[in-house]
Order: C-alpha cells, then structure tokens, then sequence
C-alpha cells in the first residue's frame, strides 16, 4: 500500500464523506486527510483503530514486564505457579 495514493485534501473528504467512509468499512486503507498541504489527520474504520489500540495495549503491558525484569522485580516460574495453587496470588508476601 502506498501512503501517498491514500493521501486527500479536506475538501476531497467533504465532497465524498459517504464513499470514503463506504471504503474504509470494506477494509480501505486509512486515508491521510490534508489542510492547506499539511497533514492534519488519519481516518481509518473503527475495527482497525480497535485492534491498533489492543496492539498498542499489549506493547504497553510488555514494557511494563520488561521494566520489572530490569528491575529485579522477578521470581523463578516455579515460584509463582506454587503461589497461584496456594491462592496466594498477592505479590506483596
């Protein structure tokens, strides 16, 4: 796909607003909506801003585990498992 093809001035928007939505629901590629030359926005269909949004969730969690390692903030698998059969799930014991 190329970004520049999905590339239209606001006017396009406005003149074509039910066409550009019809394409972006049959799975178009999000269109860069321009001002006065400059980008300004993105519009994509809600399903891929969704599944962005639980992809950028997931990265968010991924950070947070790796900055735990870093920090030491770690016990050996066996550990936790045995803690989570006990129900002692509390990490603060």
């Amino acid at each position: 796909m190329r970004y520049s093809e999905q590339v239209k001035p606001v006017s396009y928007l406005k003149a074509n607003a039910a066409d550009v939505l019809r394409s972006l629901a049959e799975g178009g590629a999000p269109l860069v909506i321009t001002q006065n030359g400059e980008a300004r926005a993105v519009l994509q269909d809600v399903a891929s801003y969704q599944a962005t949004q639980e992809a950028l969730a997931l990265l968010k969690l991924l950070a947070l585990g790796t900055r735990d390692v870093d920090a030491g903030r770690v016990v050996p698998a066996r550990e936790a498992i045995a803690r989570l059969r006990k129900g002692g799930g509390d990490s603060t014991a």
